[in-house]
């Protein structure tokens, strides 16, 4: 479960910018809405990805 719950959520994200897309904008939300609505968890996991990479660098084993 706990593999699923994140992909769930995602998922539901992405559902939800749709359907607001589609209300804002019409059929161009269908494109734009899930992007929109799903960029700032996006950017997150990427920019907190790059910082534990460089905090934790992996040592080499003899």
């Amino acid at each position: 479960a706990g593999a699923t719950v994140p992909i769930i959520g995602f998922g539901y994200s992405l559902g939800n910018g749709v359907i607001e897309g589609i209300k804002k904008d019409g059929f161009l939300g269908i494109l734009t809405g899930g992007t929109i609505a799903t960029a700032g968890g996006i950017a997150a996991a990427i920019f907190f990805g790059y910082v534990m990479a460089v905090i934790f660098t992996p040592k080499a084993k003899p």
